[in-house]
């Protein structure tokens, strides 16, 4: 972790290193992987296959660039399903959807069910639960896709992304027969990103438990109902190169996919598109529980009110809203299980809870340019006497950026609802900080935070605040 400059807010502004745009999205796919509940690099290697397979098919360059970006963010919509998953199967949300991506038909899918529904429940739950499950069946399926698809098509247009990526990633799900989801489509209208992109997924999860030939086996296996049998041949052939598997496990795949002509074209990363895409990015996380809807945005308003209480520049400020809006992106590595517990959590649970933080510095700090926003992102549940976590930080490695942002989620966590409880009014919440003042928190950070929510007008406005009041989300973002 940085020591940083507790000043550096009266000098600094964001960080000026030249961002390509695939380094950016390849370093935030991680995060996409983990509430997948894929092995790391996932969509990187989805990305290096499809883009073999463009290869062969004399693609394009504008083609190969939509493509390239189908691929590496086809899991955009991921999380926004993930805690009905957990209601209705009553299970762990992340092997659930691993488990998932090796099932081909009804005979594997009872299976499926039956391994993957309510497992630790009492045996007359767990009974009844499958019983409900496959009651409605169809119904659950169409409406957990349909969720995915179309949610993660709406992110990519938010992320400027043409209109084939967003195609391309809303029907990720359809299958060649048309027994696929959510529209049925057969055949060639289903977008031919969208079939590259499945088949490449397939052949990651396969290639990587059970080896190239099984990968390849099962393309052939579901070709002509999954799959499209034209492309078959050319994924595996592929596939059956002497040096693919060696390749796919290459730790050097990553720089591979990241210096392709695609990721290495400088689209204009400037800072409206950082904002943009920490924008998305904060929706992606915030999609994960009912609970932390609106939670990143929240916070992020709270830190420009406190930013601007204590004087910092534009820049600073700008850089500031960027953290609070990505302070949670680890969230998505943790099964919604644990994030909507309504009652109290054993040491184990509150162990791999503790390590958001620490997942989220992993993915952010890939990206050179925010390497100390990663930093500050990670600190938000340090406290001043070193009693916080996940490095257990004290006051003396505590920069002013880490205070301010424990300050505002610590804010925002309790006049939100929360699994345990309703939101607290604002007395109850004061009450609550002025003990922590001093020990836990910054006191002039949270002395910034009363006297900015005294100007706003606390509680009118939109989540409790007048826009004009903090940091205001751009004009096309959702609204809460």
């Amino acid at each position: 972790m940085t020591n940083l400059d507790p000043n550096s807010h009266l000098t600094s502004g964001a960080p000026q290193e030249t961002l390509q745009l695939g380094e950016l999205l390849g370093a935030l796919s991680h995060a996409l992987d983990m509430t997948e509940g894929q092995p790391k690099g996932h969509c990187l290697r989805c990305c290096w296959i499809g883009m073999q397979v463009a290869a062969e098919l004399g693609m394009a360059p504008q083609a190969r660039s939509d493509l390239y970006f189908t691929l590496l963010m086809k899991d955009l919509g991921c999380s926004s399903n993930a805690a009905r998953i957990c209601q209705l199967y009553k299970t762990d949300d992340l092997s659930f959807k691993r488990n998932f991506k090796t099932v081909n038909g009804l005979r594997q899918g009872l299976g499926f069910l039956w391994r993957n529904t309510a497992s630790a429940a009492a045996p007359l739950t767990r009974l009844k639960t499958l019983k409900q499950v496959l009651a409605k069946n169809s119904s659950i399926a169409g409406e957990l896709i349909d969720t995915r698809c179309n949610r993660g098509a709406a992110i990519a247009r938010q992320m400027r992304f043409s209109e084939a990526v967003a195609e391309g990633i809303a029907c990720l799900d359809e299958h060649w027969d048309g027994g696929g989801l959510p529209l049925g489509l057969t055949g060639d209208a289903i977008p031919l990103f969208s079939r590259i992109a499945l088949m490449a997924q397939v052949v990651d999860v396969f290639a990587a438990g059970q080896g190239a030939e099984a990968a390849a086996a099962e393309l052939e296996r579901r070709a002509g109902t999954w799959f499209d049998p034209e492309l078959v041949p050319v994924f595996t052939s592929v596939i059956r190169r002497p040096r693919f598997l060696p390749d796919l496990r290459d730790p050097g795949l990553e720089a591979e996919v990241l210096a392709t002509p695609q990721a290495r074209h400088i689209h204009p990363v400037d800072e409206d598109y950082l904002d943009e895409i920490s924008e998305a990015f904060s929706l992606v996380i915030d999609a994960k529980s009912p609970f932390t809807h609106g939670h990143s945005r929240r916070v992020a308003r709270y830190t420009a009110m406190i930013c601007d209480q204590l004087g910092y520049t534009p820049a600073r400020r700008r850089w500031m809203v960027r953290g609070a809006l990505l302070h949670d992106i680890g969230k998505l590595g943790i099964p919604n299980t644990l994030l909507d517990k309504p009652g109290k959590m054993t040491e184990a649970e509150i162990a791999r809870m503790k390590q958001h933080p620490v997942l989220g510095h992993q993915v952010l700090s890939r990206i050179f340019a925010f390497r100390e926003l990663a930093d500050v992102s990670a600190a938000h549940h340090e406290r001043l006497d070193g009693k916080g976590y996940p490095y257990g930080l004290d006051a003396g490695q505590l920069s002013q950026e880490m205070r301010i942002l424990a300050v505002a989620d610590i804010f925002d966590a309790l006049t939100a609802d929360r699994p345990y409880r309703a939101a607290l009014p604002l007395d109850e919440t004061y009450a609550i900080m002025d003990k922590l003042s001093g020990s836990g928190i910054d006191p002039d950070c949270y002395a910034a935070l009363q006297d900015a929510v005294t100007a706003s007008g606390w509680p009118s406005g939109q989540d409790g605040l007048p826009q004009e009041s903090g940091w205001a989300a751009p004009d096309h973002a959702e609204t809460a």
